[in-house]
């Protein structure tokens, strides 16, 4: 089930008193989960920056009923909150039944299973910045957004988990559907709870949003057993209180990093998901271009600079481009903003940068010099230590570096059409097309996700989402939903896929289909497990062991079947023409696409090597 707020604008009315009859509903309403994104500040709120008025997420309140409706008109934006699984689970039964007396006032999501609830939340949060919400019921729900939760946790996603549990007095005595949530996630969240008093649960959901929001971003937890929600109290309003955010650093540190670049030859910037994560993407962008530094990124930073800029090198690591690879290899000074140097990017750390001057700025103190080791580390958030340094950068041309930069780029890999099949990049180009600039991509994981990052034509900040850091098969679909419900129908959404990715969480469908969402799914179907057989043919002399399935799925009945219209293409005249039909569809629809078993995703560097491993064909 989900729970989304949408623009809803609450008329003005008179204060509320101080005590009020209190059950969880009305702790959802009035202790701090309602979440809104000002204009610019909101009282008790710091004043922002100069420069950082639109950051997402900086100042993200939990409001209390009083503060809301004190202020006229205040505009409610989108609260997504995606729970479990066909059925209201018994551990969450007196929630709903609250839900059920307040249906005029909040929209219930339900979807299919709680995994796709918990990426839906994740993909929600990727899409706008704000928290994203998911409530399963005790036992099997609580577990089952475990790796939704894990992967929030690894993207540093701002997450609240709700998980309902079993009563206090029969916690501890394997009572039906227990599972001792708040250990099993330890692992996996900023911080978990759980209340065993109703008096507790308002501050704890307070706070549960802003660890989510606060310094490095992440998931937690909060498991609330049945007598809880049954229980009854007087509620404390409170004011509102700011998001913590990491606004210090140290000034001596940022001026020798200046110096630094000030002083480079061949200065290369090397940024991550923390940057869009910080709102630091413009001054980063400032940075490249004030001192002419070309820039790489990982998996999780595509779009924060855009496609086409002359600065963006490229994705860097396994799978990244030669350019961005040769540039690491090559630079004298390397600036690394709101990365962690993992092992699909540093796949030598004794090699990677060997060449460079390394600087490492991050908002996670435990993370510098973690994977490889650095010259100078700068603790804090990616938008102040940028906004200060700027200042401190002098204009400057590289002509020789970009030069040799340019030479590399014209032996980049540049994959060749055939006439005959259908190929991926010639797809993912289609697609860019016709979509124009605007749109969302979100994926799943495997040779699809490489291709998307490859061939897509980037140009939003959040304009493409996937799983980086645990690399979650069967992520795409729930997280489709999440940010097509968080931006709106209006908003072009487009889910790439394969088939054996597919297979794991297609039930999501359903959820689409009920909430007539126009996600279009693009299926790359190769009818093996892609990425594992490209291992298998390049290191393990092409021995297949369990990396085709020999499913039988017909994608376009199966589409069908679950209400929403399927197309099935074989060349490119007939994506064309699929793609531009489901362009005018109301609901969902699945484009599945035949291409070959082999196709490769090229450049490719084992692990463990460099540039000097790269794979081009």
């Amino acid at each position: 089930m989900g729970l989304l707020l949408r623009h809803i604008q609450f008329p003005d009315q008179q204060p509320l008193g101080p005590v009020h009859k209190a059950d969880l509903l009305h702790f959802f309403l009035n202790g701090g989960i309602l979440l809104f994104q000002p204009p610019q500040t909101l009282p008790g709120t710091a004043q922002q920056p100069q420069g950082l008025g639109k950051q997402l997420g900086r100042h993200r309140l939990g409001q209390h009923q009083n503060a809301l409706w004190r202020q006229p008109s205040v505009n409610i934006r989108k609260m997504l909150c995606l729970h479990q699984q066909q059925y209201p689970g018994g551990a969450v039964l007196n929630l709903y039944d609250e839900l059920y007396k307040n249906a005029d006032r909040i929209t219930h999501v339900l979807t299919a299973h709680e995994q796709g609830a918990s990426h839906a939340a994740d993909g929600y949060a990727r899409a706008t910045g704000r928290t994203g919400v998911v409530l399963a019921t005790s036992g099997p729900g609580a577990t089952n957004l475990v790796t939704g939760i894990a992967t929030a946790y690894m993207d540093s996603v701002p997450m609240v988990a709700f998980t309902g549990n079993v009563t206090t007095d029969g916690i501890g005595r394997d009572s039906f559907q227990e599972a001792y949530i708040e250990g099993i996630t330890m692992p996996i969240t900023k911080h978990n709870f759980t209340v065993r008093r109703v008096e507790e649960l308002a501050d704890t959901m307070r706070s549960a949003f802003r660890i989510a929001q606060s310094g490095r971003k992440g998931p937690v937890l909060v498991d609330i057993p049945k007598d809880v929600t049954a229980a009854v109290c007087e509620f404390t309003p409170k004011k509102p209180e700011p998001i913590r955010t990491v606004t210090t650093f140290n000034a001596e540190q940022v001026k020798w990093a200046a110096d630094l670049i000030n002083a480079a030859q061949r200065p290369l910037v090397y940024f991550g998901g923390g940057v869009r994560s910080a709102a630091s993407c413009q001054p980063l962008r400032d940075l490249l271009h004030k001192a002419e530094i070309p820039a790489t990124y990982t998996l999780m930073a595509a779009g924060v600079v855009p496609y086409g800029d002359p600065m963006n090198l490229g994705m860097l690591g396994m799978h990244g481009c030669y350019t961005s690879n040769r540039a690491v290899a090559e630079c004298d000074v390397l600036i690394a903003v709101g990365t962690r140097f993992s092992d699909r990017v540093a796949l030598n750390p004794k090699t990677f940068a060997k060449n460079a001057t390394i600087i490492q700025i991050d908002i996670d103190a435990s993370e510098l010099g973690k994977n490889v080791d650095v010259d100078l580390s700068i603790v804090g958030d990616a938008a102040y230590v940028l906004n200060a340094m700027l200042p401190q950068i002098k204009p400057a041309k590289h002509p020789d570096w970009m030069k040799m930069i340019q030479s590399w780029q014209a032996q980049d890999y540049h994959p060749v059409s055939d006439p005959t099949r259908l190929m991926p990049h010639q797809v993912i180009g289609e697609v860019c097309n016709q979509c124009g600039p605007d749109a969302v991509y979100v994926t799943d994981v495997g040779q699809h996700q490489m291709w998307a990052a490859q061939y897509l034509r980037h140009t939003k900040s959040r304009g493409f989402i996937t799983s980086g850091g645990l690399g979650t098969m069967g992520f795409g679909y729930g997280a489709a939903i999440g940010a097509q419900m968080a931006l709106g129908r209006q908003q072009r959404v487009v889910m790439f896929t394969g088939d054996a990715s597919f297979h794991m969480n297609l039930n999501e469908a359903c959820t689409a289909v009920s909430y007539e969402l126009p996600i279009i799914t693009v299926i790359f179907n190769n009818s093996v497990l892609g990425m594992v057989r490209q291992w298998q043919t390049s290191f393990y002399g092409k021995r297949y062991s369990q990396t085709d399935p020999h499913r039988k799925t017909d994608f376009v009945k199966l589409a069908d079947g679950f209400g929403l219209k399927g197309y099935r293409c074989t060349n490119l005249p007939e994506f064309q023409e699929a793609f531009a039909d489901a362009l005018q569809q109301k609901g969902p629809t699945w484009i599945e696409c035949i291409i070959d078993k082999d196709e490769k995703v090229l450049p490719m560097i084992p692990g463990g090597g460099d540039i000097n491993d790269i794979i081009m064909e």
